[in-house]
């Protein structure tokens, strides 16, 4: 004989298990939107059999079902799909870095452009041939003095604006190193919090789920190695360990600085920054700073017209030029040290006969000019007429003059524009003309620029398609939801019919039963 409540036992478990399954539909459907969540299935499965209760054991094949009933609730997640999204999500945040940083040095160069250092240094070199038409004509000398100005002012904020963008790399380093400790910390929390809650038997998803983005988070800013223990998340950034369990290892910039420096720190935000850093702002500092002092104190090879006087004591491939032989006799090729020492070989508008001075100079006097100390020199821009401009002069003695109207050297410095430099840089030594070199710096920039773009475009397409099938795996699909609750809905409604039917049995079984001749 079958137990009287046995039916109602069945409904009830029925009830409890179709209920903790639209429970966790609906926590589904909340969180839906949530960044890092993966969505809950309730496990069910048929509740432990029964034999047909009776005084011998029933000779019925089969035993007696005694309903339904979850054994878990778990979380929907795929750890092969994790680990394949951390290792595409690191290469991703440095070339968004690289990227953004070369974008930011394409706007600080503005080439091609009206504003840019090309059309500053076009400007310097027409004012030297309109000044060679008329050498004493007031107006050209100042044209020239504001245009080398401008020259020297071009290059000293385009110097400042990269090295303000290297010191803004260098702080972000510094605000992503405790952004890495500031997850570190709350990983280990949460690993802390996930050991002791399924110790007790349960399952912490949602605290696993925030782990998880956290995980995420952190293996953009720097390439990590997460292992899954019973203790939890195990990290290490960069060869070095940052979680343990519930421990951290705070780390510092000067320990990513010197993974960077072996190789260790080969991908993420921070290696982005100290590789946009070290290799793209510092070279084009160098570049820059290169180009600056070829112009000014870079060797290269010029004629020097004949008659032409030179200044008493000038020294040319080790032959000092005085007295009678200052006049030459005919042309001469020599190798002269930028403008400052094709400058010092003629005169100014001053009287006695003054050789020019160096046209730029230092602002911290320091022997080597760069694009951020470089400056037009203080005697020219006081007065124009220390602009040397004539290779003449007439009389000897105390009544030697200059010839102001000779354009010699006015026209020589024209021409600068198409002279070879001899340009010393970090690379070697190569020849080419300052205008050659500083579009080599531009093209340099470009391709950087579009390599970065192409490789950051391929890299975002990789990670989406990562996190396209982790989503697909993982992610709530509000359609599915809405069909599950109708399921659930429906067995609710099913076993709470049966246990109806179960008590209306029972009514009639203990109210309506043995009252029959009373």
């Amino acid at each position: 004989m079958r137990s009287t409540f046995h039916g109602i036992e069945t409904a009830k478990r029925s009830l409890f298990t179709q209920q903790a399954a639209l429970q966790t539909t609906g926590h589904n459907i909340a969180n839906a939107s949530t960044a890092g969540y993966s969505r809950q299935v309730v496990n069910m499965t048929a509740s432990r059999p029964i034999e047909a209760v009776g005084m011998m054991h029933s000779s019925i094949p089969g035993q007696l079902g005694t309903g339904v009933e979850f054994t878990s609730i778990t979380r929907v997640r795929e750890k092969f799909l994790d680990d394949q999204f951390r290792n595409e999500n690191k290469n991703l945040g440095s070339w968004e870095v690289q990227s953004d940083t070369l974008e930011k040095i394409e706007a600080i160069v503005s080439e091609p452009s009206d504003s840019g250092i090309r059309t500053v240094m076009d400007s310097f070199w027409k004012s030297w041939s309109e000044l060679s038409k008329n050498p004493e004509d007031v107006t050209g000398r100042k044209i020239v003095r504001e245009n080398a100005i401008a020259l020297a002012d071009a290059f000293n904020l385009t110097s400042k604006q990269l090295k303000d963008l290297s010191n803004d790399l260098t702080e972000n380093i510094n605000v992503k190193v405790n952004e890495i400790n500031s997850i570190s910390t709350t990983i280990a929390n949460l690993n802390s919090e996930i050991q002791r809650i399924e110790g007790l038997g349960d399952n912490a998803n949602d605290l696993r789920d925030q782990r998880d983005l956290l995980t995420d988070q952190l293996s953009k800013i720097a390439n990590i190695q997460v292992q899954d223990t019973p203790q939890g998340y195990t990290i290490a950034l960069g060869g070095s360990p940052l979680v343990d369990g519930g421990a951290t290892t705070p780390t510092t910039t000067d320990i990513l600085t010197a993974a960077f420096n072996s190789g260790a720190l080969n991908s993420g935000q921070v290696h982005g920054m100290m590789l946009s850093r070290d290799r793209y702002v510092a070279d084009y500092q160098r570049q820059l700073d290169t180009m600056a002092n070829t112009l000014v104190n870079g060797e290269f090879t010029i004629t020097i017209p004949k008659d032409s006087v030179l200044p008493e004591g000038t020294i040319i491939n080790n032959v000092v030029y005085t007295g009678e032989n200052r006049k030459l006799a005919s042309d001469l090729t020599v190798k002269i040290n930028g403008i400052n020492g094709l400058h010092q070989l003629g005169y100014t508008l001053g009287s006695p006969p003054t050789k020019g001075g160096a046209f730029f100079t230092t602002k911290d006097n320091s022997g080597t000019v760069t694009a951020e100390n470089i400056q037009l020199s203080a005697a020219i821009i006081a007065s124009g007429d220390n602009i040397a401009t004539s290779l003449r002069t007439v009389g000897t003695g105390a009544d030697e003059s200059v010839v102001k109207g000779n354009n010699g050297l006015a026209l020589l410095m024209s021409q600068l524009k198409d002279v070879k430099f001899t340009i010393n840089s970090s690379t070697g030594v190569t020849t080419g003309t300052v205008d050659d070199y500083y579009r080599s710096i531009v093209g340099q920039l470009g391709v950087q620029g579009m390599e970065a773009s192409r490789n950051l475009t391929n890299q975002q397409s990789l990670v989406d398609q990562v996190s396209s099938r982790r989503e697909s795996v993982s992610g709530v699909s509000l359609d599915e939801e809405m069909a599950n609750m109708i399921k659930f809905q429906h067995a609710y409604n099913a076993a709470a019919r049966a246990m109806t039917t179960f008590d209306e049995t029972l009514d009639k079984v203990i109210n309506g039963m043995g009252v029959v001749g009373r």
